[in-house]
């Protein structure tokens, strides 16, 4: 039923003018999603109230809560078409009392942790891109039909969500980097092994990827209440710097069943490192920070290893957000392990020095499909420098692609080999004190793979073209004389 539900708001979205891509889609949809689902919980919680005999005082002023202005109902529960805005009246109501409205929050809401404040920062930063009152009215018609009062129907929904993101990664302005492979992100996550009272934290959240699945992970149907509190309220924590990334992080948690999710709109390079203290930190980290990037050098300044390359500000900020004797799980360019300028050098003296890096995986090209950048993925625990590092390398036996991605299979001989750090065709060990000190390289070099040929000198290669030339003038010539 909910698939057929999101095909029917793709068509209705493709007829708008102002809808021009799956991220102006995926955008769209979450926010009507964030507002039908803000009603289903508010109902909920008028229901729990009453039950209790106390007062609950909605979070939304009557005239703009959805089932007033989106879906005001028949006694028969059907939509009543008669009273609901269409055309132009729903657009102008939208864009200019709506929007308006649910902006205030943002100055309103003191705790960044709260549902008001999510409201607040959600409408700040998008816009309704619907030119047609009738395109919206039709997806409004069909959001309304979608339930959020039962897991259930919050997994299914949950999936179809995830699936909107997975598209976006061809979509074009930049929509790669909210979606991380989920098989990758189930095997770190099984390496890291959380466990219910440790805290988990992502700073570059995206599509929060990682903070969902490791609440899946997580989740179980013996929790407690107690247990279950403390997986909804102080485990999962999260920072996002764009717009569209933070509304969809907002509405995958939701989604996949927290209900407040405390994930803050934030630049998190603009943290100075040296500030962070004690009770800013936390047991694990999960992250794939972007590449590339090039921040400001007053941003910069906040790191004592300075670099324009987003990723190792990053590196470092994940560094110091651990508690000691915390664990870490972050994808980066493989050529993290062998550049050797002065940052990569540093970084990875810090990285091996401070923490121990005790595995890395050496994941194929492919695996980010678009990326068009090799990656590997770091194992490390704070608080006691690197011995060795055990090394994996992946390789699923096909090219990776859009037809033919990631999967869980791929990576359950690196999650079985990983807790003893066995040796294998693809996995071997290497000594801390067999690195070369001036550069702390730690390129990925499969020892038990079989050397490749050496590469021929430049005049080899002209001698053995020009004999080529001339084996091929002879045939010519045969094939002429039998003319």
């Amino acid at each position: 039923m909910f698939e057929n539900a999101f095909n029917n708001i793709d068509r209705a979205m493709r007829n708008d003018e102002g809808l021009a891509s799956e991220l102006d889609y995926a955008e769209q949809t979450s926010w009507l999603l964030f507002l039908k689902y803000l009603d289903d919980f508010e109902a909920e919680m008028e229901d729990e109230a009453e039950l209790e005999g106390r007062e609950y005082r909605p979070i939304l002023d009557p005239q703009y809560r959805w089932d007033v202005w989106a879906a005001p109902k028949k006694d028969t529960g059907e939509i009543d078409h008669q009273i609901a805005m269409t055309g132009q009246d729903l657009v102008d109501f939208v864009n200019s009392d709506l929007f308006p409205y649910l902006k205030t929050f943002n100055g309103d809401a003191t705790d960044p942790d709260t549902i008001e404040y999510k409201v607040g920062e959600i409408f700040t930063e998008i816009i309704n891109r619907f030119r047609s009152g009738y395109s919206l009215r039709e997806v409004i018609d069909i959001v309304d039909t979608l339930d959020f009062g039962s897991s259930k129907a919050k997994h299914e929904l949950s999936d179809l969500y995830e699936t909107r993101i997975k598209r976006m990664g061809n979509a074009g302005r930049n929509g790669g980097e909210y979606y991380t492979p989920r098989p990758l992100i189930r095997a770190m996550i099984k390496v890291v092994d959380p466990k219910i009272g440790e805290t988990i934290y992502d700073g570059a959240a995206g599509s929060a990827g990682f903070l969902c699945e490791a609440f899946e992970y997580l989740r179980r149907p013996d929790l407690s209440a107690a247990e279950w509190d403390i997986l909804q309220r102080k485990t999962f924590y999260g920072q996002e710097k764009k717009s569209l990334a933070y509304v969809l992080g907002v509405m995958n948690m939701i989604l996949h069943g927290i209900e407040a999710p405390q994930i803050r709109h934030t630049n998190t390079l603009t943290e100075n490192v040296m500030d962070i203290q004690q009770a800013d930190r936390h047991d694990i980290v999960l992250a794939n920070p972007p590449f590339g990037g090039g921040e400001r050098k007053e941003v910069q300044q906040n790191f004592p290893i300075k670099s324009g390359e987003t990723a190792y500000l990053f590196m470092q900020h994940f560094i110091r957000k651990l508690k000691a004797g915390g664990r870490g799980a972050v994808v980066i360019k493989n050529t993290f392990l062998s550049n050797t300028d002065n940052a990569s050098v540093e970084l990875r003296k810090e990285l091996l020095t401070s923490c121990n890096l005790h595995t890395v995986l050496d994941c194929p090209g492919g695996t980010f499909q678009g990326a068009g950048v090799k990656t590997v993925v770091l194992f490390f625990e704070k608080g006691a420098p690197t011995r060795q590092v055990w090394y994996y390398q992946l390789d699923p036996g096909r090219s990776m692609g859009k037809t033919n991605p990631l999967n869980d299979a791929d990576l359950a001989e690196f999650v079985a080999l990983q807790p003893d750090k066995a040796d294998s065709a693809k996995s071997w060990t290497v000594s801390v004190d067999d690195l070369d000190k001036a550069t702390w390289d730690l390129s990925v070099r499969n020892p038990t793979a079989p050397e490749e040929a050496p590469l021929r000198a430049p005049e080899q290669i002209i001698t053995d073209m020009l004999s080529r030339d001339e084996e091929t003038r002879m045939i010519l010539e045969e094939i002429r004389g039998m003319l």
